[in-house]
């Protein structure tokens, strides 16, 4: 493996040099559901062209052909993100039918990695799905896979076997309304139908569906094989292309969020009584119900609504589908061979009859359910057969996974397995034999009542004590008040982070004996996120007085990824980033509004730098947006080369007006962290409000770097004590926290009024120590600064760091530092124990000059948009300063 593979050990990511990794990033991206002209709302052609054999994914996640590859990339690495996860769906590779491959498609997901390697960025890939797929409301599989599970998926939404944004609420062009989809609607498929058959089939289908036989083998064989390949096919064209795998490409996501689908189900008669992570809104079928829906039967559902409380009965409602069937006509096919797809049916499954009703599940004369716990257990067999009771993930998730991976690793031999189990699920004990010592626990946090409610509440509940048995009852689970939330969903995802533990925690076949120390593997936090469309939409609207104000949405993304710092010190990839995204239709896909960035908030793009429409603003915000392009910036050559471009040919006040432009709630998401350490982190702290930082770190002998000989990129700093570890501690420090006044005031000036030079280019920057100025000598944009505190202080001197684009003061209990403007990273060298010392705890702690930066109210990501109560005049001094270039036009209307 390459000098930048990354490893795993002890329960951390490991560089090749033993440094732990903090890996945090982004999805990338959540429009990669669909095509690029097909996003969810759009109807025409929808059908037509999945039946003709779809359409190419070419162009997700990023457009390669136009430079805007470049400018989104580098926004996402000034943010300070590492980490990349790369939704991919089946229907991506496999779209044109069973066995032919988009080789295009993979060769251009080729190009993009490329792409994401010249940032320095680490990728893994997630294979996407959401409730089966985008035909049955969602996203993933193929449309052929549908009608190979003799389903006829133009009749899901008369059955309410699903609901898909397109046809929502029905297909009907005068009826049909997508953009009043409700918020999370989507998730319900997951107790739909479709959904939940197509689940047990891929998972379950030798075990429950045995008459169920496609080309000779069973539909759970077929679905199985025909995804891992597809996957398997990408990877090897990824290997065959070279330079990518472990040095971009360093592990796989097992299948996305997957569901069990019927399996496991009690009684199908009625509706679960433990919800799990399945949302009840609008109508919630009993497995009967729909098993009746799907034969065309009418039903009076129970309806749901949801509210800050969370779902509660709301009557019923009567879907009638007047006949219509979910299940395929027997005339689709002719002596059991499909016409379009080739495939051949057993002789067993008969078409147009429900899948459990062929297999005695539920008499479709009397509607009787003549097997309620047919999913509780396995098949008995023997004289003296013993019920036992179904264990999804041992018994269906793991053997899928196994085959999956068998795929990938005949590829990519070193790839980190991503194990994800079902939401909120405890993953089950995996052997080592599959891990190979390269594996993390890949897991899903939302904010749930957020997510839903799309509002920021003053009060919460523990979701996943509640799912796990925590509480006696509900309200013991109620947390009210903004530090209880916030030190609720840290304690969520600290019990997330140790269900890594059964990760490796089984012996291979043919041992008794548990292992004596079983491995401890990482822990990925690989979605979280929150919505930007809060309270109707309130911050797009340029009537309101909250037009452009994303403080909720700033303290909703805060409390949830302050959760993964504190003693959890979790890696992360936030969901999403969409370059594609819009305020009318948000990602792009049911209504989902999650992108940390949108078009629709740059300035110049319909919105003032004031959060106000202006016409006096017009020309300078289209000035100002086209100048912070980076499409026609050279490419850069090493991971941090286009942020050092970037201080050459921009200063970093023009790099932080860029990194701040059509962002949202970007304090929240733009965060310090110790991205390598020489050590362990124990506890990691920052105040938003305060612009604070800390990080404690423990350190032994054990973690001295391992040094390769000739590296000269690891020379250690010039000043350093010769007890210091030759490798830095390296800190995220972000300029959109830490800039200096000058910096911020400069950011928020017109072009023509900013000097081009680049900060630091005559070599000048100071550092106060104790109260003495302390030169820092200075190379390109990196100072070095010899401090000397005693590591037995427990306050630590103090430093201040001040040039033009910093201005913070440090104080820390040992060591020297190095301050990289260009990377936005400061590097932190302390002595190693030594002698007796066992270990050790070493820390250091940031905080702005002057308190957080105080963001003008009315410029874009502030935390309020008021209009100026002296007009466009008024606006144009805050934005440009005492002397604004310009006076108001007279047409202008905000006067």
């Amino acid at each position: 493996m390459s000098k930048d593979c990354i490893y795993t050990f002890d329960g951390n990511f490991v560089d090749s040099n033993g440094r732990t990794l903090l890996l945090r990033g982004v999805n990338l991206s959540g429009s990669s559901k669909a095509p690029v002209d097909q996003p969810s709302h759009v109807l025409d052609g929808f059908w037509e062209t999945a039946e003709a054999g779809g359409k190419s994914f070419i162009g997700r996640p990023l457009n390669l052909d136009d430079g805007s590859a470049d400018e989104h990339l580098s926004r996402l690495r000034g943010w300070g993100f590492n980490m990349i996860r790369y939704p991919v769906t089946w229907e991506a590779l496999e779209h044109q039918g069973p066995g032919m491959y988009d080789y295009e498609f993979m060769d251009y997901t080729i190009g993009v990695l490329r792409k994401c390697k010249e940032y320095g960025f680490k990728v893994y890939l997630n294979p996407h799905q959401d409730t089966w797929s985008r035909f049955t409301g969602g996203s993933g599989a193929p449309f052929w896979t549908l009608p190979a599970c003799g389903i006829n998926p133009q009749a899901l939404t008369a059955t309410q076997a699903a609901i898909i944004h397109c046809e929502y609420p029905t297909p009907s062009a005068e009826a049909r309304d997508p953009a009043s989809l409700p918020a999370m609607i989507w998730s319900t498929n997951y107790c739909r139908l479709a959904s939940q058959t197509l689940f047990a089939l891929f998972f379950g289908g030798k075990t429950f569906t045995p008459k169920c036989v496609i080309d000779g083998v069973n539909i759970q064989d077929y679905l199985q094989s025909h995804f891992a390949r597809a996957f398997g096919v990408l990877a090897e064209r990824i290997r065959d292309a070279g330079g990518l795998l472990d040095e971009v490409v360093i592990g796989w996501d097992s299948i996305n969020e997957p569901a069990e689908g019927f399996i496991g189900y009690g009684d199908l008669n009625v509706y679960p009584t433990e919800q799990g992570s399945t949302l009840k809104k609008g109508t919630v079928p009993t497995p009967i119900q729909s098993f009746k829906l799907g034969m065309g039967i009418a039903q009076t559902l129970d309806n749901y609504t949801f509210g800050s409380f969370g779902p509660k009965r709301d009557g019923t409602v009567t879907i009638d589908p007047e006949g219509i069937r979910i299940w395929s006509d027997s005339t689709t096919e002719v002596a059991g061979v499909h016409p379009k797809w080739g495939w051949k049916r057993g002789s067993e499954w008969t078409l147009g009859t429900c899948v459990w009703a062929l297999h005695g599940v539920w008499d479709i004369e009397t509607g009787y359910v003549l097997q309620p716990e047919y999913f509780r257990y396995l098949p008995a067999s023997g004289p003296s057969p013993i019920l036992m009771e179904v264990h999804f993930l041992q018994d269906f998730f793991l053997p899928q996974l196994t085959l999956y991976l068998s795929h990938i690793r005949a590829a990519h031999p070193a790839s980190i397995a991503f194990i994800q189990a079902p939401v909120f699920a405890i993953p089950p004990p995996i052997p080592e034999s599959l891990l190979r010592g390269r594996a993390c626990h890949s897991t899903h946090y939302y904010d749930g009542l957020t997510l839903v409610t799309r509002h920021w509440n003053w009060f919460n509940a523990d979701a996943l004590g509640l799912l796990r048995g925590k509480y006696s009852s509900p309200i013991f689970a109620v947390k009210v008040g903004e530090s209880a939330i916030r030190a609720c969903l840290q304690s969520q995802l600290g019990i997330l982070k140790e269900d890594a533990v059964n990760l490796g925690a089984v012996q291979d076949a043919g041992s008794s004996e548990p292992p004596v120390n079983p491995r401890r593997y990482p822990t990925i936090i690989g979605e979280i996120g929150t919505p930007f469309d809060m309270d109707d939409k309130k911050a797009y609207d340029s009537s309101s007085k909250s037009y452009g104000d994303y403080s909720n949405q700033e303290k909703a993304l805060d409390a949830s990824l302050n959760a993964t710092d504190g003693p959890n010190a979790l890696n992360y990839t936030v969901w999403t980033y969409c370059p594609d995204n819009s305020h009318m239709w948000g990602d792009g896909w049911n209504m989902e509004d999650l992108s940390l960035w949108s078009g629709d908030d740059l300035v110049g793009n319909g919105r003032s730098a004031a959060g106000q429409h202006s016409e006096a603003a017009g020309s300078f915000a289209a000035a100002r947006a086209s100048s912070l392009s980076l499409a026609t910036l050279a490419v850069p050559s090493s991971p941090y080369a286009h942020l050092s471009h970037m201080a050459k040919t921009q200063s970093l006040h023009d790099h932080l007006a860029f990194l701040r432009d059509g962002a949202r709630a970007v304090r929240a998401f733009c965060r310090p962290y110790p991205a390598k350490i020489v050590g362990t982190p124990l506890n990691i702290q920052f105040d938003i409000g305060k612009a604070s930082f800390k990080v404690t770190i423990r350190v032994t002998p054990a973690d001295a770097p391992q040094m390769d000989e000739g590296n000269e990129e690891f020379a250690g700093s010039s000043s350093m004590a010769k007890d210091e570890s030759p490798l830095p501690t390296e800190i995220f420090l972000p300029i959109v926290h830490f800039a200096s006044d000058e910096c911020v005031s400069r950011s928020l000036a017109p072009l023509s009024e900013r000097t081009q030079e680049v900060d630091l280019e005559d070599g000048r920057g100071s550092a106060s120590t104790s109260g003495t100025t302390t030169p820092c000598t200075s190379t390109g944009s990196t100072l070095t600064l010899p401090l000397t505190t005693s590591s037995k202080s427990n306050k630590g001197d103090s430093t201040v760091l001040k040039t033009k684009a910093y201005d913070v003061e440090v104080k820390t209990s040992e060591g020297t530092l190095e301050l990289c403007e260009g990377e936005q990273m400061l590097k932190w060298f302390y002595a190693l124990p030594s002698g007796e010392q066992k270990d050790k705890e070493v820390w250091i702690e940031v905080t702005r000059s002057g308190g957080a930066i105080k963001w003008t109210k009315s410029v874009p990501g502030g935390t309020s948009t008021r209009k100026p109560r002296e007009g466009c005049a008024e606006w144009l001094r805050t934005l440009c300063g005492d002397e604004a270039p310009w006076s108001c036009p007279e047409e202008c209307s905000v006067m």
